[in-house]
Order: structure tokens, then C-alpha cells, then sequence
């Protein structure tokens, strides 16, 4: 199986991010161009892959993950302004025949990724 997912969890408090907005950029040397954008599900995932099979090509890419107003649902004990609000991950694809997995873990004050599968 190939192509890109993501998910997001709330580390804060231990639940999936549900209504989270994400839009997928493809980075080249012109710049860079929205190819995709979703809101996360109940599970904290994307009803459908962010790039299917067909779709995904080497190169890099960029997701921003917009937490401002799901942080303002979830967190009503937070101080404006966010000490985050849209965060950004930069990625390579070198191989299009394989599955990218790229979760992130996200709490108000801090987030990770990695490659997951």
C-alpha cells in the first residue's frame, strides 16, 4: 500500500483531535502549492488518504496542522495568544511506491512526528 496519511493526538489529553484542519503543500522550486486539504475525524484521522497510490509523487512536501481553534475548544484555560497555533511539517517523499505515515502528537505547549507506517 502506498501513498500519505496523517493522524493527530492530543498528548494533553490522551484522545484523538477531532476537527482538526490540515492542508498538504507540494514544495518545489517555484514554491509551494496546496494539493489537498481535510479535517480530522472523531479517531483524530483523515476519512481518506491525503494522497492516494495515483497520486503521490517524489519531492517534498508540507502539512500544517491548524490547532488554534481546536486548542480554543478542548483547552478554555489557555492564554492568548497560543504559544502554538498552525504547525508546520516539512517532509521528503524519496519513494512513491511506499506508504508515508506522518502523525502528530500535539499538546498546547509542545508536538512531535515521525515516520510512522
Amino acid at each position: 500500500m502506498s501513498g500519505l496519511t496523517t493522524h493527530v493526538l492530543d498528548t494533553s489529553l490522551g484522545l484523538p483531535a477531532h476537527g482538526v484542519t490540515i492542508k498538504l503543500y507540494k514544495i518545489t522550486d517555484k514554491g509551494q502549492s496546496l494539493i489537498a486539504e481535510t479535517t480530522t475525524n472523531h479517531d483524530g484521522r483523515t476519512d481518506k488518504p491525503l494522497l492516494t497510490a495515483e497520486q503521490i509523487t517524489t519531492g517534498k512536501y508540507q502539512l500544517v496542522f491548524s490547532m488554534e481553534d481546536y486548542f480554543k475548544k478542548t483547552q478554555n484555560n489557555l492564554a492568548m495568544p497560543l504559544f502554538l497555533s498552525d504547525i508546520p511539517i516539512q517532509f521528503g517523499i524519496a519513494d512513491s511506491t511506499s506508504h508515508y505515515h506522518v502523525p502528530l502528537l500535539v499538546s498546547p505547549f509542545g508536538f512531535s512526528t515521525y515516520r510512522g507506517s
